[in-house]
């Protein structure tokens, strides 16, 4: 009887909730509200967000639960509001869910907008970007040729391609974090793992729940407790790295990531930010290079294969374009990233990929800071948005057949508007500069080597899981890599 006087007590205060908020806004030009509470269940979101607009345009409200959120769906009003006016949505909503990942200090992808996080930001930035810029290419090639081996060595057997790619892209993430202390697999593998297991458990909807209904994290949930176990896993890998850096760091001198974040600490920042970067922040910093730079890539990466099986006359021209620039069929030569403009058609797939996939379609939610408009709707403070990415990728008055794999779309300049793939703003992905390079480099070097095949005419399917999380994830394939080698035929020879 209590729990039931109790759940109407709450039902009661949210509804006064609900009410005393739209009271307030009852002078504001809002975009217009679909009604309904339930649109998270909808398979497909991304893709049911953008049918939406045939009858309300870009820009309306729709209830996640009790929570009123503005959706985004053309490239025009994302960039107004990620880059003409940044300040003004550069905010995160502070969800539970977020702060049960983050602990007691804000990472950056889900942080919200202060100097320190500014501060926290430059840190990361300048770690990923100056620290490690004469290694990061180098080590790239150098990983991607031992997959390759590794590949050659069971090109006869179908591979699962999506779980190779993961390996690789941990790889890299590891060796430029941690350095050459990274000696041996074990400890690729159980980053792998807990990242792995991390983002599964968290975007479980045991957890995601939370965030509708906070309130259940006080009832019994198995989710909550297997998060806290994950990260429990994740902060003693990564507390362990930091102990060692620590140990053995040389003042002046960083060997990767982690020692010039180390040492970065007590560095003066631009602006006077409240607060100060402690190691806590280099350890959180850690965690969003893993998460956000080993299954986002590996499944850009497997989203190529995939539609490369689909077009293999795609993949011939493509092999055709590496063979003009770098000889037949010629080993260990490659293309340096900064002339890629050398390889248009195999930029131009890549871009068509992102654009098509974009491996976190929603984005993750903005906050306004302040009262601000778009497209001439008021937009109040506090406002949670949500940029469908994928759906201003796929806005036919745009994009000429959207749906279509087609990269030569990319191959004139001016014939097509740059993608969203990475977000824009204050929010850009920061790893992106690695990203781009690791799918130029390990896409280059897969299709020199190899020709992709799939295992007894099985194509993969193009569709993602119904029902995704952060992430865009796709429905788990094999391929077969015909190496490439001498008297080896290509794919049109074979055809």
């Amino acid at each position: 009887m209590l729990l039931l006087g109790l759940l109407l007590l709450l039902i009661l205060l949210a509804g006064t909730r609900l009410l005393w908020g739209q009271w307030k806004l009852r002078s504001l030009h809002l975009p217009p509200l679909v009604p309904g509470f339930l649109h998270l269940l909808q398979p497909n979101l991304p893709i049911y967000l953008l049918g939406l607009t045939q009858k309300l345009g870009p820009i309306y409200r729709l209830r996640l639960g009790l929570q009123a959120v503005v959706v985004l769906n053309s490239k025009r009003t994302i960039e107004e509001a990620m880059i003409r006016k940044w300040v003004d949505f550069a905010g995160r909503p502070q969800l539970l869910s977020y702060k049960l990942v983050s602990q007691r200090y804000q990472d950056l992808s889900l942080g919200d907008y202060s100097l320190l996080w500014k501060a926290h930001k430059k840190l990361t930035r300048s770690a990923l970007l100056l620290g490690i810029r004469n290694s990061m290419e180098p080590l790239v090639e150098q990983l991607t040729q031992e997959f390759c081996e590794r590949m050659r060595a069971q090109a006869s057997a179908p591979v699962a391609i999506q779980k190779e790619f993961s390996f690789l892209t941990c790889s890299i993430i590891c060796y430029l974090t941690f350095g050459d202390k990274v000696t041996e697999d074990t400890l690729v593998h159980a980053i792998q793992d807990c990242v792995q297991d991390l983002m599964r458990t968290w975007e479980h909807w045991s957890i995601q729940i939370l965030d509708i209904i906070p309130f259940l994290r006080f009832f019994p949930n198995p989710g909550l407790w297997r998060l806290k176990q994950a990260m429990k896993n994740r902060d003693h890998i990564i507390e362990k790295q930091l102990r060692q850096h620590k140990e053995s760091m040389v003042a002046g001198r960083w060997r990767d990531m982690t020692d010039y974040m180390l040492q970065g600490l007590g560095r003066p920042t631009v602006e006077e930010a409240p607060g100060q970067l402690l190691e806590g922040h280099v350890h959180m910093a850690m965690v969003d290079l893993f998460i956000g730079g080993t299954e986002t890539t590996a499944s850009t990466l497997s989203w190529a294969v995939a539609f490369l099986l689909h077009h293999p006359e795609i993949q011939q021209r493509l092999q055709d374009e590496l063979d003009r620039e770098l000889g037949p069929r010629a080993l260990g030569s490659t293309v340096p990233f900064k002339d890629r403009a050398r390889l248009p058609l195999l930029n131009a797939t890549i871009a068509e990929v992102l654009r098509l996939r974009p491996v976190v379609p929603l984005a993750l939610p903005h906050r306004t800071t302040r009262p601000t408009s778009i497209v001439g709707y008021d937009i109040p403070k506090g406002t949670i948005i949500i940029p469908n990415l994928q759906g201003a990728h796929l806005d036919e008055t745009i994009w000429e057949q959207p749906h279509e794999f087609r990269p030569d779309r990319f191959l004139y300049p001016g014939a097509s508007p740059s993608t969203l793939a990475f977000g824009c703003g204050a929010r850009v992905c920061l790893g992106e500069p690695l990203a781009r390079l690791e799918l130029f480099v390990v896409l280059a070097q897969l299709l020199r080597a190899f020709t992709l095949l799939p295992p007894a005419g099985a194509l993969p399917s193009l569709q993602p899981q119904p029902h995704c999380g952060v992430n865009l994830t796709m429905q788990p394939f094999q391929v077969q890599l015909q190496p490439r080698g001498a008297g080896t035929p290509g794919l049109g020879e074979r055809q």
